[in-house]
Order: C-alpha cells, then structure tokens, then sequence
C-alpha cells in the first residue's frame, strides 16, 4: 500500500477542539514552575475528564495548549462549553481560549493532522478569554440539537489557510429548554437527579447497559438516609433531549444533577461521570472509570459503587461550602447542622463551643433533625476523650443520651449505631460495640464511620493488621477520612499495637507536621520512640505529650481508660516507662 493510499484509509471526519491558557508567556516569566504546576493541573482535573465525559481523545499538548478529536462537532462543542463554565467560576483560576471546528484529519500513529486540526487551531485566538469560536459547519451541526446564541465574526484572514471560513463566537450560558416548567421548591435536604448515561458505543442497543448504569446508581444513592433522590421516570424524561442542567434542577426540584456516558466495546467500558451544580452550573466533580469486560454484570457493579461513593462526599463538601457562605442568622436546620460539621471536623478544642451551638440552633429549627443528635454526642466526646474539658462519665452519658435520641428518630441511622459502638468500646464494653457495629452494617454496609469502629475495635481487641484494614475500608468509603486526627491517631495505635513500632514514629511523625498543636498522638509516639531505645527522642516527645495536655495524658495514663482493655494498657505502659514515664 502507497503512502497515499495508507492517507486515504487513516483519512476520517473529526470535531477538533484547539485551546491555548491566556496570559501564558507572561506567567512563566513570572513563575515558571508554578504556572506549569497550574497548567498541570487543569489538564488532569479538569479537561481530561470532562474530555472523557463526552467521549473526547487528548491526542496533543503544548505547553499552554491541547488538542482534543471527538467523534462529532456537537460532542466537541458541548466539551468546551462544560471546560470554560467550569473555569469561568472559578475566581482566580486559569482562562482559556478554545476554538472548535469540524473537519477531515488523518490519524498518524496517535496524532491527528489535516485541515480540521489547522483551522481548529486557528479559530482559537479569535477566541475572548475564556471564550469559544466556532466554524460554520459546528453551528450548522449544533442547530436543533443546542439552542446556543452567537455573534458573526464574518469571515476573517486565518494564517495560511486559504479558504474563507465564517466564523462565529459563543454566548455562553444561553441554552434554555424550549417549553420551561414551573420551579418546584428545593427539599429541605440536599437533592440529586440522575439523568439517564448517553450511550456512546456504536451499537444502539448498547443503550441498556448505560440506562442500568444510571439506574442501579439511582438505586444506590436511594439508600443515603440525608439526600433526596429524583425516581428514574422523572430524571429519565430528558432522555434524548439537549439538557440544559440549570433548567433541569428548576423542573426537577434538586440542587445537583449526574449526567454521564459509557462507551463500550466487546472487551472494555468505559464510563463517564459528572456532577454538577444545578442553581450555579458549575461542576463539583468528574471521573472516569475504564474497566475489562470479563463480566458485564460485576463490572456494572463495580462503576455504580464507585461512582456512589465519590458522589456523597462530594455533595456533602459543596452543602458544607454553601452553608458557610451564608449569615449565620439566615441558616436553615440543615445549614446550621452543616456549620456545625465544619467546625467539629476541624479537630480543635476551642472550636467545640461553636459546633455545639450550631447543632443546638439546628435542632432548634427541626427537633427531628437525627443527623444533629448525632454530632452533638461527637462534641461530648471530644471534650471527655480527646480534650478533657467535660467529666469522662458526664461526657459519655450525654453522648449516649443523644445518640439514644438519634435512632429514636431514625431507626435506620447507621451512623449513629457506628458512633454507638465507639461510646460502647471507650466504656470498655467492645462486645456492645461490635454489636453496634454489626447492626450499623447491616443498614448500610457502605457505612464508612461503622467500618472505621469496627477496625478501632478490632485493634483494641488484639487484631491490629485486620483492624487497620477496616479502616483503611472506611477510608475508602470516604476519603475525607483520611485527614481526620482521630483516624491518623488511631492508625498509630495500629502499628504500636502491631509492635511495629519504626511505622508507628514515621505515621506519628507526619502527623505531628501536620497537626502541631494536638495531643491525642503523642503518648504513642513517646512509647514507640521508648520501644525502640531513642532514649532521648522518647522523653522529649513524653515531656511534650505531657506539657502540651496534661489532662489528657492523666486520663489515658494515669486513669488508664478502660477503652483499651489490659493488655494494650499493658504494652502502652510499657513503652512509656522506657520513655521515662514514672508512674
């Protein structure tokens, strides 16, 4: 075969996507390794997957720009659109120039060449900053599949292209639904539609596996006790239609909208997800999952899992944001409730007080909120357990008082049985707790708080290998997790109990960089170091244990809480007379 006809079998029809990072020269004489670092990142967290979501191949990067080919110029257009909604809100983020046009190309190993690539690549800098210009042929191919509005640039000079190409610039934002229903009132907690998935495969009745992917996570997201789901014939009326987010959340009733697609072959799939923020349009998150398919049915599974656990993280983050941009005075139940998670989060004693008077104000405004009863036995305790600024007993017997309170309300609060198991096991009772535990799974077996206890326990129980991987579990469920102080801390108490004491120093030490100020890890450390015979390194961390928080150390050493049964008392003790402890 010639040259010529190896060209022509390559040669096929493309909707190439070109942008370049506005102001880019300028950054990188500013900051180079920061400016590329940002470039970097916009890449992998933003035009990747959103590339991906509509079914788009990166096949070209320079240092301030892409190359993306999609199968159509409506898929490339709706990618640029979602790339330049998502950098538009953002305040301080990087600005892009994109020009989209359809046209021929001719695939050279992964590279594209051709007219279609060119004049792509030359519509872009007529682009405004954070802009899109389009060919003729990408509005003739849009028209009754996008209502978009657009200014007639004409038919300007483009460097070494001799045809005359119109072209046009993009309102963004202007695409409506052409019959608009009436609003329905957003629900009193945070509310999700999940559109049917765009089933990109070549053959049409490929359609049921997308369609089951969407609705198994329907399915899935159902069994969150604190988000409001829309039923499948609802979210899947839009099915075929253009979708316009903004328009759907206002019909539909809901916060945030899944949109997705999957494009699968006879051995792979790959599915692409996005969520997106109905009042505002912005994307809150986006992944792709590109899975073997030795088992169609495992595999479906294995997405929809997926998928549901990065979505409750990510809906309950931007709830918790949203509820941080309003005035105090103007917070709802559940806003306040979501206040008073920021503040208990942050692992502070000083921020106790606030978390436990937006808990207070939230049960105020809804006395039947179970999620606020919840927390508030969190904040007791905190301040029994980690700070010692509440009696012990005191502490623990209003913790149970309202976790008592929390499944009165919702038998089927799995969290609340998790957060009953750790009040059980710091009484010592960890045959209670591991009940707790067991009743905590079998509400909800994605229970991440469960799965953590049940590892804490575990540990506790002369099983620190196997303890530490529920953890780990429950960090997988919600990788939130992994930040918080008393899931590092407990971490720590894995590898000392394990007397892999060399892990224990290392996971305490970066601990410490990362949170100064706290106890809670120190007397581990200290024992570890002791251990290990660093004499002196040992008696500095106990002396800084005891300096930093003198009660809390009295309480686990000096009144050896009963959480930790005699044995780990024992090897804790243990460690810490080789510190230089003398009690």
């Amino acid at each position: 075969m010639t040259q010529v006809d190896m060209d022509e079998a390559n040669r096929r029809l493309a909707g190439i996507l070109a942008a370049d990072v506005v102001g880019y020269s300028a950054m990188v004489g500013t900051d180079e390794p920061a400016t590329l670092a940002r470039v970097r990142t916009l890449r992998a967290d933003v035009v990747e997957p959103l590339a991906a979501m509509h079914g788009g191949r990166l096949f070209k990067t320079t240092g301030d720009g892409f190359l993306i080919a999609f199968a159509s110029a409506v898929q490339a257009l709706r990618c640029a659109i979602g790339i330049q909604e998502r950098l538009n809100s953002e305040p301080d983020g990087l600005r892009l120039r994109i020009g989209v046009h359809q046209g021929e190309v001719v695939a050279e190993g992964d590279d594209l060449l051709g007219d279609g690539v060119i004049i792509a690549a030359r519509l872009e800098p007529l682009a405004e900053p954070g802009g899109i210009c389009i060919s003729a042929r990408v509005r003739e191919d849009a028209a009754g599949k996008m209502a978009l509005e657009v200014d007639d640039l004409g038919r300007p000079e483009l460097k070494n292209i001799a045809t005359k190409i119109q072209v046009f610039r993009v309102h963004l934002g202007t695409a409506e639904r052409p019959v608009p229903l009436p609003a329905l009132p957003l629900p009193d907690k945070p509310s999700i539609a999940v559109l049917a998935f765009n089933n990109m495969s070549s053959d049409p009745e490929q359609e049921y596996f997308s369609d089951g992917i969407a609705d198994d996570i329907i399915t899935e997201l159902s069994r969150i006790r604190w988000l409001f789901v829309i039923a499948r014939n609802s979210s899947f009326a839009y099915k075929g239609n253009a979708i316009d987010v903004k328009q759907v959340g206002r019909e539909l009733g809901v916060r945030y909208v899944l949109e997705g697609s999957v494009r699968r072959d006879s051995k792979r799939v790959r599915v692409n997800a996005q969520l997106v923020d109905a009042e505002t349009g912005n994307h809150i998150w986006a992944d792709r999952y590109d899975r073997d398919l030795a088992d169609v049915f495992a595999v479906q599974d294995e997405i929809t899992l997926a998928v549901t656990r990065a979505i409750a993280p990510a809906v309950d983050d931007a709830e918790q944001r949203r509820a941080l941009r309003k005035p105090p005075t103007n917070l709802g139940a559940w806003e306040a409730y979501q206040r008073g998670r920021w503040y208990l989060t942050r692992f502070r004693s000083q921020d106790l007080p606030q978390a436990r008077e937006f808990f207070d104000r939230a049960l105020e405004l809804d006395p039947t909120l179970a999620a606020a009863h919840t927390s508030l036995a969190m904040v007791f305790v905190r301040e029994g357990m980690m700070y010692a600024s509440r009696p012990f007993q005191e502490a623990l017997r209003l913790a149970e008082d309202e976790l008592q309170k929390a499944v009165e309300l919702d038998p089927n609060d799995a969290n609340a049985y998790g957060y009953r198991a750790e009040v059980a096991g710091i009484l010592g009772d960890h045959a209670t707790g591991f009940g707790y535990v067991e009743r905590a799974l079998s509400i909800d077996e994605n229970c991440a708080i469960a799965h953590h206890y049940k590892g804490w326990l575990q540990m506790l129980t002369g099983r620190p290998s196997e303890g530490r991987q529920s953890i780990l579990w429950g960090i997988r469920l919600d990788p939130r997790r992994a930040s918080f102080l008393n899931v590092r801390t407990h971490v720590v108490m894995s590898y000392y109990i394990e007397c892999d004491y060399e892990t224990a120093v290392a996971e305490a030490t970066r601990l410490i960089a990362d949170r100064p100020g706290s106890p809670y890890h120190l007397g581990w450390l200290a024992a570890a170091l002791g251990q290990l015979g660093r004499s002196d390194e040992a008696r500095a961390a106990l002396d800084r244990a005891i300096a930093t928080a003198p009660d809390v150390f009295h309480l686990y050493v000096g009144q050896r809480v009963l959480m930790m049964g005699q044995a780990v008392c024992d090897h804790l003790m243990e460690g810490l007379r080789k510190a230089g402890w003398q009690g």
